[in-house]
């Protein structure tokens, strides 16, 4: 049983009605989400199964929504659609572990060479420290491309900003102050990239463009866009390292 048949099981007869019109009215904007986030995503993830997740959180929308509180359903229902999408990435975590080993060495090397030498590490150095070609390199770094938009993204809650909202009412002040430092710190980090990777981000976290569109953009090919996207979070990675040590 898949879970939006689990959600819908044991539902009384006017909250299946209520649920089949929210459905009805809000589809296409579940399949809005689903088709743009897997432009950015391996083909390995496929978009029924986004679709799927999406509705089930079109359905906790619709249950958890206060009109109260200032924003329209659909600006709700989509954070919590493009949530539930995530999760469902998340949890079938389609990135081999290697991709995950090769991220973290890269990391670790480029937070290195930045301590060393107090400037941007830059790619031929990497490329030595980590003992590769610098084409070795690059193609590693495209194959990672994908493994960290979804790392990404995951620290993004809304459509309009890669910072992330923190909205959660839970925990203590504590916390709070925590998690605005946080966000001050990746801003930071954010705004100390170098030029060429920080436009990248821009355009395809704000701009919402599509890495062929940057490509177009910059005047390279799209493979070099997935390589500067990738060293830039990967960059942002490192030194957003220490944040880890607190978790």
């Amino acid at each position: 049983m898949n879970g939006l048949a689990v959600y819908k099981k044991n539902k009384k007869p006017s909250d299946k009605a209520h649920d089949s019109e929210v459905v009805k009215k809000h589809a296409p904007l579940v399949k809005r989400i689903a088709y743009h986030l897997i432009s950015r995503l391996p083909p390995s993830v496929q978009p029924d199964d986004l679709i799927q997740a999406g509705m089930i959180g079109l359905l906790e929308a619709s249950r958890n929504y206060d009109a109260t509180q200032g924003a329209s359903f659909e600006t709700y229902a989509g954070i919590r659609i493009r949530g539930a999408m995530l999760d469902e990435i998340r949890r079938s975590d389609w990135a081999p572990r290697s991709v995950h080993k090769k991220a973290r060495v890269v990391a670790e090397a480029v937070r290195e060479i930045e301590n060393r030498t107090g400037r941007d590490a830059r790619d031929y150095e990497v490329a030595k420290l980590l003992d590769m070609e610098l084409d070795d390199y690059h193609r590693m770094l495209q194959a990672a491309s994908g493994y960290r938009v979804i790392s990404f993204e995951d620290v993004s809650t809304n459509e309009d900003n890669y910072i992330e909202n923190f909205t959660d009412d839970t925990g203590t002040p504590l916390d709070g102050i925590q998690k605005e430092d946080f966000k001050q710190s990746l801003a930071n980090a954010i705004s100390s990239l170098p030029e060429r990777e920080r436009l990248v981000m821009a355009l395809y976290y704000n701009e919402e463009l599509n890495l062929r569109e940057i490509g177009t953009v910059l005047g390279v090919s799209e493979s070099r866009v997935c390589q500067i996207h990738s060293q830039a979070v990967i960059r942002l990675q490192a030194r957003m390292a220490h944040w880890k040590l607190l978790e």
